[in-house]
């Protein structure tokens, strides 16, 4: 997916990355949309995908989460360093941090949404929200962050709640959740209240990485 068309996730990543960091990952971008371009297709496929499913699966009783990871990384030893992270961290958020315990836990639709940076020409997408109503009919939107590094701060965590905020407008804002997943932190605007500075922050970051990637572009030309 081009750096113009992108996931909440992986934008949050690129953003505030170490300028090397940044660098290599509009560079691996780059090599994507080419390959795509040329009808090839792209090694690896959904890294996590699979992992939020199965954790999906543990919160509503389908599975448990220690069993789905061996699963996961006998059928794919590249999972072998990280899934076993994102399942202590997502279990760490889960049994000791979360503060909403008001079971029987249902799933909901997960929302979708998106948001456009008109002036810079780009889209941020959001989607596979894990999305619960408690024993109390309390709804929980959660979004997950999965990147090792680097770690949500404050300010990202913010800009990603504000993200979140203009995409599905349609959810209370009190019910939305960033989820670190790696270090079970979750962000949420009780928490993290908003400045109103954070879509002048994205945009300008944002522009800022759009502007490298399109220099990076010209080298491939």
């Amino acid at each position: 997916m081009s750096i113009e068309v992108i996931h909440l996730r992986k934008i949050l990543k690129i953003l505030y990355s170490t300028p090397a960091q940044r660098t290599s990952a509009l560079r691996s971008d780059i090599r994507e949309d080419i390959a795509r371009d040329g009808g090839g297709t792209i090694s690896g496929g959904d890294f996590y995908g699979p992992f939020w499913r199965d954790a999906k699966d543990h919160v509503f009783g389908f599975g448990d989460l220690h069993d789905a990871t061996e699963h996961r990384i006998e059928s794919n030893p590249r999972r072998e360093n990280l899934y076993p992270q994102l399942r202590d961290g997502f279990l760490l958020w889960w049994n000791e941090r979360r503060r909403w315990t008001n079971e029987p836990f249902h799933q909901l639709d997960a929302p979708k949404g998106r948001h456009i940076f008109a002036d810079i020409g780009a889209t941020v997408k959001v989607d596979n929200l894990l999305a619960v109503r408690d024993g109390r009919n309390a709804d929980h939107f959660v979004y997950p962050y999965f990147s090792p590094t680097p770690p949500l701060g404050d300010e990202p965590g913010r800009l990603g709640l504000w993200l979140l905020r203009e995409a599905l407008p349609r959810i209370n804002p009190d019910d939305l959740r960033v989820l670190d997943v790696i270090r079970g932190q979750t962000f949420a605007i009780e928490r993290n209240p908003l400045q109103g500075d954070e879509g002048d922050v994205f945009a300008a970051r944002y522009r800022a990485a759009l502007n490298e990637w399109r220099r990076l572009w010209s080298e491939y030309e």
